[in-house]
């Protein structure tokens, strides 16, 4: 059984990458060009931290899903996913709250942790490091 999926392993890594670029490309939309219309997002600036997380999304979620720089790209994303839990879920209470599932920072851990794995792994087969590696 494990020779049968470790056969798919790099391209299901290919997939997680772009999976996890998608998501994240998805949310920096919402809060750049609201779309589509989500009422937390609605009054998001640009000139903002939750603005600056929305450009961060857009740019390095579509390099990810690219498999653009890959590594770097996921480590600045796992880092901003960090800041976003610890700033945006755990202090956001009057009290500090550490359980994920009482501050709704389930998502951000999972995607900083996501996004350290894609930093140490790499973007995969089907990606343009890969490309790229290729034609030098």
């Amino acid at each position: 059984m494990d020779q049968v999926f470790a056969r798919w392993q790099p391209l299901a890594l290919s997939l997680f990458r772009f999976i996890t670029g998608l998501l994240l490309f998805q949310y920096g939309v919402a809060k750049i060009f609201k779309y589509p219309a989500v009422p937390y997002f609605a009054k998001v600036e640009l000139f903002s931290l939750i603005g600056a997380a929305g450009a961060l999304e857009l740019i390095l979620g579509a390099m990810l899903m690219l498999g653009l720089f890959t590594r770097p790209v996921a480590f600045i994303l796992a880092g901003e996913m960090a800041f976003a839990y610890f700033l945006g879920h755990v202090f956001k209470a009057d009290a500090p709250v550490w359980l994920p599932l009482l501050n709704n920072g389930t998502s951000a851990i999972l995607f900083c942790f996501s996004c350290l794995y894609l930093a140490t792994a790499g973007g995969g087969p089907i990606s343009l490091d890969r490309a790229i590696s290729r034609t030098r």
